[in-house]
């Protein structure tokens, strides 16, 4: 079973759309209701962690966590602190001038974001982000483990070739 959470009304072939009035990550009896406990293959999260403070956010991680089979993936999305690009930490920063940026509570780089899930007990695969010298890495990442639309491959900013618009993308497995 593959579940997105907070899916945007976007849907992907093979995994299950859910909307926080549904499935929230911070209240783990809502899970309860519909999943027992290391019973989902992969969770799928898409520019929804810089909606939740730290604290929330490691919450929301443990939750995952608890859920997942032991090997399952949360592959998450969220936009870049390490970002090359200036114009793009205004419109993503929270209280940025970006969609949605009105209520972004943090602005993750890779290490801050990697560490989060760690301290959850999840092994961190890095799949795209920006590193502290403004260099932009990736690594080849399988779309039947979660479609993120906002990375180099999907968003249609990065046509030109260039990370004009990414997300800073890790994979978080279950030990």
């Amino acid at each position: 079973m593959k579940i997105v959470i907070g899916s945007g009304q976007r849907f992907t072939e093979n995994w299950i759309p859910t909307e926080a009035h549904f499935l929230n990550l911070l209240k783990v009896e809502n899970w309860y209701k519909y999943f027992d406990e290391n019973s989902i293959d992969g969770l799928l999260a898409e520019h929804v962690w810089e909606h939740l403070t730290p604290e929330q956010g490691e919450i929301a991680a443990k939750t995952c966590h608890l859920f997942l089979k032991k090997g399952g993936r949360l592959r998450v999305a969220v936009p870049d602190g390490f970002h090359s690009n200036p114009d793009y930490i205004e419109y993503v920063k929270p209280g940025g001038h970006g969609a949605g940026a009105d209520d972004h509570k943090i602005l993750y780089d890779y290490k801050s974001f990697s560490a989060l899930f760690s301290k959850c007990g999840f092994e961190i695969q890095l799949l795209e982000y920006f590193d502290e010298n403004n260099k932009f890495q990736v690594r080849e990442w399988d779309l039947n483990d979660g479609y993120i639309h906002r990375s180099i491959r999907y968003d249609e900013r990065n046509h030109d070739g260039n990370p004009n618009y990414t997300s800073l993308i890790l994979d978080a497995l279950k030990k």
